[in-house]
């Protein structure tokens, strides 16, 4: 079936640099589902180019260590979903599967087109400001950033360590919250439903979002959600600001070398690596004690509302190709290494996501909470 979706939908939606699916079957809990795989994360003879022209050709030699978990469970690697180059800014050739003449978001846009599209169940991207729920936004799917640090970065391309998150793509909330339990070795719990903070003000959205996010706070409340207001914009903003910091200067670190071999080659990397190479040592660790700070102070906020919900984008695809979209809704998030996810938020044209976000290591509460309000949402 994911073959024959594959053949008829990826020559408009182009999804993937390689489809090849595995020849083996193996035992497990995920038994013969199939799955993409980033183009930043190797995968043994199959390619593994970066999303850059640079690359072209190369093959992986080894798996990574998050596809030898899945395949382990039984998962079967249907191929390599494009990136952005270097998991950066520069767009994949992905379009969107819903409109066509719209960005999917990146990085990881050809894991989010993907499931999207109904061409595999389930997806691996890598989030390291908002590639994989800005994309689960634009195509309507559920993303999920785990926790820093839960899931094994060997094998996957780096940019900045202190921020790079490996992340899943799936239909629905609750076969994230199936997976997870797979992927942790738990059973999924039933659905919760605890206290929900709400960002007042609303961090700078437009219109589009605002109004289908103010009418899915409402919703909410009215299936018999408790919401509260909470007052973090400020201490977002901050947060953002220094993951920006952050992100330059560790990727300058990681693609110096590359960037002295190929120069403007790497496209948009090699601007981002000049402007890492130009921030001083002081200012760097200034911008981590900054994002240290802004999660001291955010635990403290959220200790009687522990989910939080935000837009997961500032407005739905952008028109075009030029630009992946801004992760302004989700690089605090990652920057502070808590669990995020998105869903869809009922409405129609483009799609627009809800982002719901907890404290680090409380990933399996997320899941359940974002279950809840998935059903919720179904039912109001």
């Amino acid at each position: 079936m994911c073959v024959m979706r594959i053949a008829k939908h990826d020559p408009i939606v182009r999804a993937w640099v390689k489809a090849r699916p595995d020849r083996e079957h193996l035992p497990g809990p995920l038994a013969g589902i199939p799955f993409g795989c980033k183009d930043i994360i190797e995968t043994s003879g199959l390619p593994t180019e970066y999303g850059s022209p640079v690359y072209k050709g190369r093959l992986g030699t080894s798996d990574a260590a998050i596809v030898r978990l899945l395949r382990e469970r039984g998962a079967r690697l249907m191929g390599k979903t494009q990136t952005t180059a270097f998991a950066w800014k520069t767009p994949s050739p992905t379009r969107n599967p819903n409109h066509p003449d719209h960005t999917p978001g990146g990085s990881s846009s050809g894991s989010a087109a993907a499931v999207a599209a109904g061409m595999v169940p389930f997806a691996i991207g890598t989030q390291t400001l908002g590639s994989v729920i800005r994309p689960a936004s634009f195509c309507g799917v559920a993303g999920f950033k785990p926790s820093y640090g839960v899931l094994p970065m060997d094998g996957v391309l780096p940019c900045a360590p202190s921020l790079d998150t490996l992340g899943l793509f799936t239909h629905t909330a609750g076969d994230m919250q199936t997976l997870w339990g797979v992927l942790m070795g738990a059973r999924p719990a039933p659905a919760a439903a605890p206290v929900l903070g709400v960002i007042e003000p609303l961090p700078d959205v437009d219109a589009a979002m605002a109004s289908a996010f103010a009418r899915t706070v409402e919703r909410l409340r009215a299936g018999g959600a408790t919401v509260r207001p909470i007052d973090l914009r400020d201490r977002l903003a901050a947060v953002a600001k220094a993951a920006r910091v952050v992100l330059a200067t560790e990727a300058s670190r990681e693609h110096g070398d590359r960037y002295k071999e190929h120069g403007d080659k790497l496209e948009d990397l090699a601007d981002l690596v000049r402007e890492g190479l130009a921030i001083p040592a002081a200012q760097y660790e200034q911008a981590r004690r900054a994002i240290s700070d802004g999660r001291v102070a955010i635990e403290q906020l959220l200790a009687e509302t522990p989910v939080v919900l935000t837009p997961a984008a500032i407005g739905p695809a952008p028109h075009g190709f030029s630009s992946t979209g801004d992760p302004a809704m989700n690089a605090p998030w990652t920057a502070m290494g808590v669990p995020a996810i998105t869903i869809p938020m009922p409405g129609k044209g483009l799609p627009l996501g809800l982002q719901l976000t907890a404290l680090y290591g409380q990933d399996a509460l997320l899941l359940r909470t974002a279950v809840h309000v998935e059903e919720l949402l179904r039912s109001t």
